[in-house]
């Protein structure tokens, strides 16, 4: 690779870093004409823009078992059962 080649690869990925930090900052909104998707089914009022925006619980669940912290000795389970033998 010739040192031309190397300027011309860098001053590319300059730019497309460049490119890629210049994104705008500004609320979400609607542009005008455009309306909201409709309520969903048995809702009666249509939610609000920063409602849509909200991650619901359901998709960032809490951890609600302890983690185990030290090797320990399984318990039996019933239904660890070997594979059926062919016949």
């Amino acid at each position: 690779m010739t040192v031309k080649h190397a300027t011309r690869i860098l001053i590319a990925c300059g730019l497309l870093s460049a490119l890629a930090a210049c994104g705008s900052r500004k609320d979400l909104a609607l542009k005008p004409g455009q309306q909201l998707p409709p309520a969903p089914y048995g809702r009666a009022v249509q939610p609000q823009p920063t409602e849509l925006l909200r991650t619901p619980t359901l998709a960032i669940p809490e951890r609600s078992v302890e983690l185990r912290t030290r090797s320990e000795e399984r318990e039996d389970d019933p239904f660890d059962l070997p594979p059926p033998e062919d016949k």
